[in-house]
This record gives C-alpha cells, sequence and structure tokens, in this order.
C-alpha cells in the first residue's frame, strides 16, 4: 500500500506529527504513569489511551517508511538539515508526555537520589531509599543494584539535586538529557556515513528519525542515548586528529553503560589505519580509557561497585534468547526428573556470552577494514545473544549499523526489524493480558483504515485534477481549430 502513496517531505513530517501526537495524548492515560495516576487496564480512559497510542505508533512507522522512498531516491532525498527539522518535528510532542514503554526513569531517578544521599547503589536498591521515588520504580527492580556507571549516576545525581525530588522536574530533565544524548547521535551519523562511504541522509533516516528512537529513547528517557552519542561523538574525533579524545569520550559512554566500552576497538583500529602502530595505538586508547575511569569514579564519588553490578538486568522472566532456551530445557528436565534443571538457564547464559565473544572475534578479523560497521555488528551480537534484552537494546548495533551499512539490503533488513521492535511493548510498559492485545490491534488496524481511505481520496482527487486538465486542454484544442483565420489584403 505504501508503495503508491504520493510522497513528498510536508507530507511526511505531518504525519509523522500527528502520530507522535497521539502517542503522546494517548499515553496520558495508558503510559507509564506515576502510581498515583495509574488507571485500571480495563477502564475506559485506559483502553481509548491505548487504542490511540498505537494509533500513533503505526502512523509514526508509516511516515518513517515513507519517509525512506524520499531518501531513496536522489531526485527527492531532502538534506540533512532537513531530517533535522524533521526530527525534531517529530520529536515535539513527546517532549512533555508521561514516560512511555517503559518505568525505567523512575529507576534513574531514584538511584540519582540515592547517589546524591551517599547510599550504595552498587549494594542497595531504591528500596532502601524509601519514600515517592521508590514507589515509582518498578517492583521487580526496587531491591536491585544499579548496573550504570559513575558517568550516568553522577548526571542522575545533579538532576535530583537540581529538581529537588520532585517528579515532574526530574522527569523533563531526564528526558532533556536522553533528548541531549539524540542529537549527539543525528550529529555523529552523517560523518560516520561518509567515512564508510554511506549515504549521510540514509543513515540519519534508519539511526536518527527511527522509531525505536523516539519511542524509547525520547519517549521513554532511556540513558542508552546518552551512553550512544557520546560513542559516536569519540569515533568522529578518532576520524579526526583527536585520538586520545575519541578514547576519552568512548570510554566516558561505557561509564554510561558496559556495552560502550566495544568502541575501544574501533578507535584502536581506526589510529592503526591512519598510521600509529599497533602497541601505540593500544597503549595510548587504553591509557586515555584508564585515566577517563579513575578521573571520572572520583567526581561521581560512587566507587567500581557497577562492575559487579552488570548482571541486574537478568530478571527470571527475561526474553533474551540464551533465557527462553533456558527456561525450555530446564522444562524439560524438569520433565525428565533431572537434578540439573536449576543449572539450565546459567548454562545458556553463559553459552551465549561464549558464543558473542566468538562472533564478535570473527567480525573484526572478517571486517577491520570497516571499523564502524565491526562495531555494530559487535554491539547487535551482544544484544541478541546476552542474557538480558529490551527492544531498545537493538539501538546499540542499528545506530552504527545506519552509519555504515554496505547495501540498501542490509538497511531494509533492519527497518523490518525496527517495524517489529516498535510495536512490540505496551505504552505502560508492563506485560499485556488478551484485551489490551485487541486493543492495541484494533488501534494500529485503525491506524490502517485511515491510511487506506486517505490514499484512495488523494488518488480519486489526482485523478479528478488529471481529468479537468485533459479536458481544458481538449477544450483549448478545439477552440483553436475553429477560431476564423484571418485574411491578407
Amino acid at each position: 500500500m505504501l508503495a503508491n502513496i504520493p510522497v513528498d517531505l510536508r507530507r511526511c513530517q505531518v504525519l509523522g506529527l500527528v502520530g507522535t501526537a497521539f502517542l503522546a495524548a494517548g499515553g496520558e492515560t495508558a503510559g507509564a504513569l506515576p502510581v498515583r495516576e495509574l488507571l485500571a487496564p480495563a477502564s475506559p480512559q485506559a483502553a481509548l489511551g491505548l487504542v490511540g497510542a498505537y494509533f500513533g505508533v503505526v502512523l509514526l512507522i508509516a511516515a518513517w517508511l515513507l519517509l525512506g522512498r524520499l531518501v531513496r531516491d536522489p531526485s527527492t532525498r531532502p538534506g540533512t538539515r532537513e531530517l533535522m527539522v524533521v526530527l525534531a518535528v517529530w520529536s515535539a510532542p513527546l517532549l512533555l508526555a508521561p514516560p512511555l514503554f517503559s518505568r525505567d526513569v523512575y529507576s534513574y531517578l531514584a538511584q540519582g537520589a540515592m547517589a546524591d544521599a551517599h547510599m550504595d547503589v552498587y549494594t542497595h536498591g531504591p528500596a532502601l531509599l524509601g519514600g515517592p521515588l521508590a514507589d515509582e520504580v518498578a517492583p521487580m527492580w526496587r531491591d536491585t543494584a544499579a548496573p550504570y556507571g559513575p558517568v550516568f549516576l553522577g548526571l542522575a545525581s545533579a538532576l535530583a539535586k537540581a529538581s529537588r525530588g520532585e517528579l515532574p522536574a526530574g522527569l523533563f530533565g531526564m528526558r532533556l538529557v536522553a533528548l541531549l544524548g539524540v542529537a549527539l547521535m543525528a550529529a555523529a551519523l552523517p560523518r560516520l556515513a561518509r567515512h564508510s562511504g554511506a549515504d549521510p541522509a540514509a543513515a540519519l533516516w534508519l539511526g536518527a528519525l527511527n522509531p525505536l528512537v523516539l519511542l524509547h529513547l525520547v519517549a521513554g528517557a532511556h540513558n542508552d542515548a546518552v551512553m550512544l552519542g557520546l560513542l559516536g561523538l569519540g569515533l568522529v574525533a578518532a576520524l579526526g586528529r583527536w585520538p586520545v579524545l575519541g578514547a576519552v569520550l568512548v570510554t566516558l559512554a561505557a561509564l554510561v553503560k558496559a556495552p560502550a566500552v566495544l568502541g575501544l576497538a574501533a578507535i584502536v583500529v581506526l589510529r592503526i589505519r591512519a598510521g600509529d602502530r599497533p602497541a601505540r595505538a593500544v597503549l595510548t586508547a587504553a591509557a586515555s580509557a584508564t585515566a577517563t575511569t579513575v578521573a571520572a569514579t572520583a567526581v561521581a564519588g560512587t566507587g567500581y561497585g557497577w562492575i559487579g553490578a552488570l548482571d541486574t538486568p537478568v530478571s527470571s522472566g527475561n526474553w533474551a534468547l540464551t533465557s527462553l532456551l533456558g527456561r525450555a530445557t530446564a522444562a524439560l528436565l524438569k520433565r525428565l526428573g533431572s537434578d540439573l534443571a536449576p543449572l539450565a538457564v546459567p548454562a545458556w547464559h553463559a553459552l551465549g556470552v561464549l558464543l558473542a565473544v566468538a562472533l564478535i572475534a570473527w567480525t573484526w578479523l572478517r571486517l577491520r577494514p570497516r571499523p564502524v560497521y565491526a562495531l555494530g555488528l559487535s554491539l547487535a551480537t551482544v544484544a541478541a545473544l546476552g542474557p538480558a534484552i529490551r527492544p531498545w537494546y537493538a539501538l546499540w548495533g542499528l545506530f552504527l549499523i545506519a552509519a555504515a551499512a554496505p547495501s540498501a539490503s542490509v538497511r531494509h533488513r533492519v527497518a523490518a526489524l525496527t517495524g517489529v521492535l516498535a510495536l512490540a511493548t505496551l505504552p505502560s510498559g508492563g506485560p499485556a493480558d488478551g484485551g489490551q492485545l485487541v486493543l492495541a490491534v484494533s488501534g494500529g488496524v485503525l491506524a490502517l483504515v485511515v491510511l487506506v481511505q486517505a490514499h484512495q481520496t488523494a488518488r480519486a482527487a489526482t485523478g479528478q485534477a488529471h481529468q479537468t486538465a485533459r479536458a481544458a486542454t481538449g477544450q483549448a484544442h478545439r477552440i483553436g481549430r475553429t477560431a476564423p483565420t484571418g485574411h491578407t489584403a
């Protein structure tokens, strides 16, 4: 259907804006609201909000796909500045929306308040903090330690101090931090794409205007935005004449969330390609990373406990591939009466880590001349085979794959995955029951019906305009043939 819809940049911009506006409006009753504002999922307001939110998500996906058609066509391809404007317009309705698709932002605020109160966030969960902020944290995370590094906890602590525990101010501040990360991502993508021989506009479309970025980094205010923004900026610095600055920025990204540490491998490869000796490139990156880690930890005052807390996102109900295989194996072993059933999930997690290490090593050996693409595939491998997974984890690899994808077919496959993952989570961030699934599907189907109707109306109007133009042209020809000719003397 979308392939036949006439496209222009203005239409894409408006359609995406309508989508995010409906999403923000639906989130007012169906989002990850503060506990005192939560509605029963079966209430009319929550049901209407869920329908509206999914209506908006599908419109946003449609606008993004239509924009992709413009980007692929050299005759209509918008410039990077125009795409930046589209990103700003689509993001605007989400700025003041409630948190969507996850309650993690409440955990960030509670952990920031703990750090500000000099509590050990790597030993205790937000339950130790108590009070209204702790009540907002999802129950499964109230007694778990923070897996985030000192850079993010330092930001969260400063935000907790500035907002003085006021929830609206804290949520708005955390969303501004996420928006800054998205802005850094968008700024880095064109430069990384030019270095990798890719189209900057296509990189921005796939890596920054991606619905997952808007749904989870902007609407969800996830700290992955800061991690990816610093990572992209560090790679851009390393491509220039600032390898030490690049290593520092990549280390800061890893001190937000640990997976970004793989970016140091890209820094080393980039410096070797620029003429540095391998030993010097490795030592420079290692020294820069060590100094940055020590300095950032000293400034934040949080210590190094985050290293031991990296398994915090691993929950018993996790939908990671290795967790699913582990639970299936455990069920089979229980049925067979084996005592090894409790070891099944940890064994699969360990196997996933070993397989990820092997695939990452193979990726770098094979794609060493293309470090940005190799890094993207490596981060995608970590997300896919790690012991924990969330829809926004896909952005770890997608961001850099967008900048360095070797072909249009790779971008198409990534875009298809985006469409699936964008529909995988409810706006509340909680598990879905049968009734909520029906409502979500209804909202998506309603959006498709509206798109089809709009397409048919546009075709009819275009056809009528063509008929009118042909009739006017025919009439002009007839008048020309029947007009009297002049006589000369």
